[in-house]
């Protein structure tokens, strides 16, 4: 009898059809009405980090920074991140 596949093991070949990551920092950024100035210098990061996480374009996430951008701001992991499941 040959093997049946785990569908659970199965990814979309697309990986669009994965659903998106998003990141909320320029949200709460504005919602706290701090600048890019301001943060880069409170959680000692470069502005073109916080920028690349701004925009969301990062590829992966690096969880020191989402610490300190969590502490900074005074959020949960929650508040910062969301996933978009696909359509």
């Amino acid at each position: 009898m040959p093997k049946k596949e785990n569908p659970l093991r199965q990814l979309p070949t697309d990986s669009k059809d994965l659903g998106e990551i998003r990141i909320k920092l320029g949200e709460i950024m504005n919602k706290r009405n701090i600048s890019m100035n301001q943060l880069s210098f409170r959680t000692e990061m470069q502005r073109s980090q916080i920028r690349n996480y701004r925009d969301n374009r990062v590829q992966r996430v690096d969880l020191d920074i989402l610490r300190r951008l969590c502490y900074v701001l005074e959020c949960e992991f929650t508040d910062l991140i969301e996933y978009i499941p696909p359509k």
